[in-house]
């Protein structure tokens, strides 16, 4: 009896996955900064706001748009209870990090909270519309708020605390803390949808009233799912804060808003790696689309880019190495059933009439 000779699906994602966190890991010894910096960094930022979007779609079902409001809500938080911030706030708080990144994502986990609670009862379109109504409507408040966030300057100086004795924004610090977060909420978010609250939240997804029926509570499970995407964007919004010095209405807009849809679209909702995969390509053509076409086409350019991926696999680049590795499956599974049929062909060859002496 042949054994079976087929690969651990689970094992090889743990082995690739573990490959690409040690070249992470060793990127500030092989990339120069600016490639650190700007493309890896950042992608990983919007990969982790991303990743709540896609934790809601794929496995509640919701495809929200108020995630970059949610990430903005633990950026302002973080703003106007540090002390250097520019202007003062005028709150009268003043907060050491320690105090301020907790509050900061109780925050965007109440926030997300309060998003599910109003939104729970919707799916589909009217989901999507409700979002982003709450998404605008956060945007045009900040931006009108001239007392304590500032208007539409926002608030800046916003650097992060030392860690170790080195600055917060030490391209080496920031890159380790922020690969750190994106792999810490990775692997959270798998372990989520393994435990029974993920099981149940996928179960709600396929089939809602049989749920119901068992006895589990809907609309509870559903509110404490955007609770936990709030936190996960709250972590990105803490983070691109300090990425950027600051935060202001721009980077929570709905250019803003739309783009992190658009990053976890093309990388793909099936499965979590494709937030960042989206978030990289997003981040790659924003940052050179100067070189490759124009500056000011960009929205052009990355419309491209969304509409040949969505095109060529519906599922993203996610969907589109699952077809690759399984054409390759295919391919392979051919290719040894011809070489046996041949090697029996080899084997079985005709007598040779025995000549008698």
């Amino acid at each position: 009896m042949a054994a079976s000779s087929s690969p651990n699906p689970r094992r090889a994602a743990a082995i690739a996955t573990g490959a690409v966190l040690a070249v992470l890991a060793f990127a500030p010894a092989v990339f120069p900064e600016f490639w650190l910096t700007n493309i890896i960094d950042r992608a990983l930022i919007y990969g982790i706001i991303a990743l709540s979007l896609t934790f809601l779609a794929h496995y509640g079902g919701f495809v929200s748009l108020a995630q970059m409001a949610i990430a903005g809500i633990a950026g302002y938080t973080i703003a106007i209870t540090v002390p250097e911030a520019i202007p003062a706030n005028r709150l009268g708080l003043s907060l050491s990090y320690a105090a301020a990144v907790p509050l900061a994502l109780l925050a965007s986990t109440v926030a997300g909270l309060i998003v599910g609670a109003i939104a729970v009862r919707t799916r589909e379109i009217y989901l999507l519309m409700i979002t982003l109504a709450i998404a605008v409507s956060f945007y045009y408040g900040v931006q009108t708020n001239l007392e304590y966030l500032n208007g539409y300057e926002g608030i800046r100086n916003v650097l992060g605390p030392q860690i170790l004795g080195l600055p917060f924004r030490d391209p080496q610090v920031f890159h380790a803390v922020t690969l750190a977060t994106a792999a810490l909420l990775y692997g959270a978010v798998l372990y989520v949808v393994g435990s029974p609250f993920g099981l149940v939240l996928q179960g709600i997804r396929d089939n809602a009233r049989r749920m119901s029926a068992l006895g589990y509570h809907v609309a509870l499970h559903r509110i404490a799912a955007f609770g936990v995407a709030g936190l996960i964007a709250g972590c990105g919004g803490i983070l691109s804060t300090i990425y950027n010095i600051g935060i202001s209405p721009g980077q929570v807009s709905t250019h803003a808003t739309i783009s992190i849809l658009i990053m976890a679209v093309i990388g793909g909702l099936g499965h979590p790696v494709g937030a960042f995969l989206g978030a990289l390509i997003f981040t790659l053509v924003d940052t050179f689309s100067a070189s490759i076409y124009d500056r000011d086409r960009f929205n052009t350019l990355i419309g491209f880019v969304f509409l040949v991926i969505v095109l060529v696999s519906p599922d993203g680049v996610v969907g589109l190495v699952a077809r690759g590795r399984e054409l390759a499956r295919r391919l392979a599974a051919f290719s040894a059933a011809t070489w046996a049929g041949r090697r029996r062909q080899a084997l079985v060859s005709p007598a040779h009439p025995s000549t008698d002496s």
